[in-house]
């Protein structure tokens, strides 16, 4: 019954969003309700002061009635936020996930997208929920100009390898958006030092994705440091996997090594990330 009250709440906000007078800063009330609901898991909520969800999606450019595609959502962080946020604003939102259409799917990423699918399946709680195949080799993320705004956060480290389909990424997210549209990217930064191979640690340049988005198209409209860790060392023994949430204490694939001293890595929190804007040229 409190969920159903709160997202009563998040619909309420949405019909008064631009009410206040306009000399004031604008606050997106339907955005903070979303944020502060009863359908986030604990687990999500405590992982906010690292991740800015407000001051990141407000600086994005997101606002009531956007169709929003992000993609590869993970556990549904932004998910439990966008979701609501849309259904009770007039919007739409989608997942770009595992490209069911693909032979070579793991049986574990089949698993992983089923899994968010139920997670996500209360109409009630989050609305609709489109899902759309993505990968190495997925069609169209949706009709060509149909998205306002794609999201992808931490992700682009991962098409660097082992398919390497970076390109084929950005083209896809080039296509979908209306001219206009928005491509929103948070991404673990390098920066100063150089990019290591492959980003092998998952830490990138921030020019290297510029140029990526850039060869699609894109234009560089903005860049915030809302999510800047100057704690963030980036010389961790098992990559930024190191740090929270993931917190590696072994190299992948083998068992957590329970004698790890994880303290200087817990006192870091989260990386050091960009926060770039970009735009679909009109």
């Amino acid at each position: 019954m409190m969920r159903r009250s709160v997202l009563a709440l998040v619909s309420l906000l949405a019909f008064s969003y631009g009410t206040a007078a306009s000399a004031a800063p604008r606050v997106d009330a339907a955005l903070k309700a979303a944020i502060e609901g009863q359908q986030r898991s604990e687990a999500h909520r405590l992982r906010d002061p690292a991740r800015h969800p407000y001051d990141s999606l407000t600086f994005w450019g997101l606002r009531p009635g956007l169709s929003v595609i992000e993609v590869s959502p993970g556990t549904g962080y932004w998910t439990e936020i966008l979701a609501p946020y849309a259904k009770a604003t007039g919007g739409a939102y989608a997942a770009g996930v595992a490209d069911l259409d693909n032979p070579a799917l793991s049986e574990g990423a089949r698993k992983g997208r089923a899994a968010l699918e139920a997670r996500y399946a209360d109409a009630s709680l989050f609305g609709t929920v489109r899902y759309a195949n993505f990968g190495p080799k997925s069609a169209a993320l949706g009709l060509p100009g149909s998205a306002d705004l794609v999201l992808t956060a931490r992700n682009i480290h991962n098409w660097l390898s082992p398919q390497g389909h970076l390109d084929k990424v950005m083209t896809d997210f080039f296509q979908v958006l209306k001219p206009g549209g928005v491509l929103a990217v948070e991404e673990h930064r390098a920066d100063p030092r150089p990019q290591a191979a492959g980003a092998s640690d998952g830490y990138m340049s921030t020019a290297f994705v510029v140029a990526a988005a850039e060869k699609a198209g894109f234009k560089l409209a903005a860049t915030s440091e809302i999510n800047a860790n100057k704690r963030d060392t980036k010389d961790h023994p098992f990559g930024v996997w190191t740090l929270p949430p993931v917190k590696r204490s072994a190299p992948a694939g083998q068992p957590a090594d329970p004698a790890f001293d994880r303290s200087a890595y817990d006192a870091i929190g989260e990386s050091d990330r960009m926060t770039l804007r970009f735009v679909k040229p009109k």
